[in-house]
């Protein structure tokens, strides 16, 4: 099984969500298991919950927030639609904690492998398409603040 990125971390994070899914037999199992991923991503603070906050280009409301410490990127996210929520955090898992260039350069190739953008509705899709861009976006910031 052949995954594009660039970190052994990161390429283990996306391997385990491949592995993950490959558990379940049908397209509503894993539905089912991205809504659990969903319930167990910790809930954004009110206070976060704000317009300057939203990804633009989701159907759902997605509120994303980062912080950067130690040359490395935090992301915490909520959306008000538990599918939403359970993608994000798969994102989260994914790129949070990794430097800049990391995550600017993340493939990402997980996302197809699991065969997500096929089985998606087309709003959400670009909804996913929108969460990875504003991540990125996020990255990119960063690494310009930090040089």
């Amino acid at each position: 099984m052949m995954i594009t990125g660039n970190n052994g971390q990161m390429q283990a994070t996306e391997t385990a969500i491949i592995e993950d899914f490959s558990l379940l037999d049908t397209w509503e199992e894993k539905y089912e298991y991205i809504i659990d991923l969903g319930k167990k991503l910790p809930a954004l603070d009110e206070k976060y919950k704000l317009e300057e906050n939203k990804i633009k280009g989701c159907q759902s409301a997605v509120w994303l927030v980062t912080d950067y410490h130690n040359g490395r990127v935090f992301f915490k996210a909520d959306s008000d639609a538990v599918i939403v929520k359970g993608l994000v955090s798969m994102l989260i898992r994914v790129l949070s904690g990794h430097t800049p260039d990391e995550i600017i350069s993340a493939k990402l190739g997980f996302i197809e492998q699991i065969g997500m953008m096929t089985h998606l509705a087309q709003t959400r899709s670009n909804g996913l398409l929108a969460m990875i861009r504003q991540m990125k976006n996020y990255a990119l910031v960063y690494k310009t603040i930090g040089n």
